[in-house]
């Protein structure tokens, strides 16, 4: 038998329902319900001031003229922005979820609950994490998943092929995760909520992998600098390669750069480095090529205040990037993302022992099977909950507000309309966009690249002349040294070991990205690999016939968050709010980051959101998300 809810919270609910007037109840219910339960559990009233707003009050940094400025007193933000020592128990919390949910659908008037029944868009990485929470969080939610194709896990994908008798594996998307970072950690608890510890293969810091990353310039590959190379080797690169023009000199003088007016709200990143540096070379010749890696984007379209918050905010708080820097040695203190903060405090305890011990030597880490076992895992725990029903092959015609019932109506191709409580989208938002018949300009305006993912494999272990993880190709390459427009190449045997049974060598090229925006059509699988066989024979001088290749058009696979996007996202929250009544979330890489580990934060966060009573669209933190505060070190004495 399901444990029941107190009794104290049942006639606190009951007497919410027939003291509140039914033309209220619709308008009221979200908000009077977090609240009642919070006073039913609670001896002392909750706070209803957003976490953002309390430590804004509490105040280490306040805004004055669009512009961040010092407050005194860290010690009292830090202690407001501890989370409560009086927390529900994890089976209580989830209790009340349920009974919440059940309770709003059936707009208080104390018919017997139903079970809330949630559609999910999309089966890629996002919408299955969105599942896998709502499950968690929500164990009586009855989960229906829409996957337009036959297969789930999105852009993960990872193949095995046999060559001569022995295995390697090729993947088409992402191949590694990074551990370092605060959207890490839920990534890291999803995996040992499934249970896969032992399937992690962990490149270490000591790796070559690790400390030679390359960067293609002008007709060499060139090291980063980096850990475990020698300084003096480093500084010679530094101080003689063409490739690192302006850096140190553009360094120096950021200091006597002036600050950013009030009245720009976003830049560009190459913008936003050539004004900071006093020369386009940094952008041009660095940051423009580790962009091809993540975003396969043009930095003179990306936006600064979205893919580097923490430097667009020190120069607010600052005025400058070299003054925050000697503010942060000096003073041991940094501006940090209040969400991030919170994250890790809520993780941090979870992550355990044996896990946390190996990531703190990790550099970056996969699974045995692929990055794709992670979506296998997911979707092999769901289809083992009779609450969680999956639509294959089921492509998504219509996504409407149904007054009537006040849900979601999704419409499918032949097929009957299904109405739902509430509906997460996890596909793209041009997509969405066009399934709505509500006007959702602001979705529609997202644009996105396409990248072909060339993978070869050679039965020669020695034929790669360098070890490392790759190399990225900058934007001011000459055309002469890449008239394929390739992004980068990376070193597969060296990046991550242990996923093959064969002893060659495994090698992917990647293609396209903003250079093809322009394109009419795209390289067909045959010119594909003569594309990337001709990239390696001139920079690498490999020449030898592939045993294996593989080839994937990734189509409008990277959404690229140009100037603006953060405007942009909180005006499709209020459109969202305003033509679906709260009903419809969104979450995936349209949105708060394209990365795997962004993903998976997303999909967390939304359902924690939506279970605390305080997500409605998914986009709430949009314009306040990346409010940064002003914090102690880790380890350091409190100011």
């Amino acid at each position: 038998m399901a444990p029941q809810l107190p009794e104290h919270v049942v006639v606190t609910l009951l007497r919410r329902c027939y003291l509140t007037p039914n033309c209220q109840a619709s308008r009221s219910r979200r908000h009077s319900l977090c609240i009642d339960y919070a006073r039913a559990l609670h001896t002392t009233r909750p706070s209803t001031r957003p976490l953002h707003r309390q430590a804004a009050r509490a105040g280490t940094l306040t805004r004055s003229s669009s512009k961040l400025t010092e407050a005194t007193d860290v010690r009292q933000l830090s202690t407001q922005t501890k989370p409560s020592k009086k927390k529900l128990t994890s089976t209580e919390d989830k209790q009340l979820w349920a009974a919440k949910t059940a309770a709003a659908q059936n707009g208080g008037r104390g018919r017997k609950a139903e079970a809330a029944r949630i559609a999910v868009l999309g089966g890629g990485i996002t919408g299955l994490a969105s599942a896998h929470y709502l499950v968690r969080e929500n164990p009586n939610a009855k989960i229906t998943i829409y996957e337009e194709s036959a297969r789930l896990g999105g852009w993960l994908k990872s193949d095995y092929m046999d060559v001569d008798g022995e295995s390697i594996l090729f993947e088409s998307g992402p191949r590694t995760l990074r551990p370092s970072t605060p959207a890490a950690l839920v990534t890291l608890e999803l995996v040992q909520e499934l249970g896969m510890e032992d399937q992690l293969l962990i490149t270490s810091k000591a790796s070559e992998a690790h400390q030679n990353r390359f960067i293609y310039y002008p007709d060499r590959l060139v090291k980063m600098p980096g850990p475990g190379q020698d300084t003096f080797d480093m500084m010679w690169r530094v101080l003689t390669e063409p490739v690192f023009k302006g850096l140190i000199w553009g360094t120096i003088t950021e200091k006597v750069q002036p600050t950013r007016p009030d009245s720009m709200d976003d830049e560009s990143v190459g913008s936003f480095l050539a004004r900071r540096m006093g020369t386009e070379n940094v952008g041009d010749n660095i940051v423009s090529a580790v962009l091809h890696g993540i975003y396969a984007g043009d930095i003179y379209q990306l936006s600064a205040k979205s893919l580097m918050p923490q430097l667009w905010h020190y120069e607010a708080w600052k005025g400058t990037l070299v003054d925050a820097m000697m503010t942060k040695m000096s003073e041991n203190i940094d501006l940090m993302s209040q969400r991030d903060e919170q994250l890790k405090m809520d993780l941090n305890p979870v992550i355990n022992e044996t896990v946390r011990e190996a990531m703190s030597e990790a550099s970056v880490y996969s699974f045995k099977k692929g990055i794709g076992a992670l979506a296998t895992n997911l979707e092999k725990a769901l289809k083992a909950n009779p609450n969680v029903e999956f639509k294959m092959e089921t492509g998504v015609t219509a996504v409407d507000y149904d007054g009537e019932k006040d849900g979601i109506k999704i419409t499918i191709k032949d097929g009957k309309p299904a109405t739902y409580t509430k509906a997460i989208s996890t596909i793209s938002s041009r997509i969405l966009s066009d399934l709505t018949s509500n006007s959702l300009p602001s979705l529609a305006q997202s644009h996105s690249v396409t990248v072909m993912v060339v993978n070869l494999y050679f039965k020669d272990p020695y034929v790669n002349p360098e070890r490392g993880f790759g190399y990225l190709i900058p934007r001011s390459i000459p055309f002469e040294q890449n008239p394929e427009c390739a992004l980068g190449v990376v070193f597969d045997s060296d990046a991550v070991r242990g996923q093959d049974t064969a002893s060659g060598t495994k090698l992917t090229v990647m293609l396209g990205g903003h250079w093809w925006d322009a394109f009419d059509g795209y390289p067909d699988e045959e010119e594909g690999i003569a594309m990337a066989r001709s990239v390696l024979a001139r920079h690498l001088k490999i020449n030898d016939e592939p045993a294996a290749t593989r080839v994937s058009l990734q189509r409008n696979c990277i959404p690229q968050y140009t100037v603006g996007h953060e405007s942009r996202m909180q005006v499709a929250h209020l459109d969202l709010q305003r033509e679906f009544k709260g009903k419809l979330a969104v979450a995936g890489n349209s949105y708060t980051g394209v990365g795997l580990n962004d993903c998976v934060r997303a999909a967390r966060d939304l359902v924690m959101g939506m279970k605390r009573g305080t997500v409605d669209t998914g986009l709430e933190d949009m314009g306040s998300k990346n409010l940064y505060i002003q914090l102690p070190l880790p380890g350091s004495r409190e100011v």
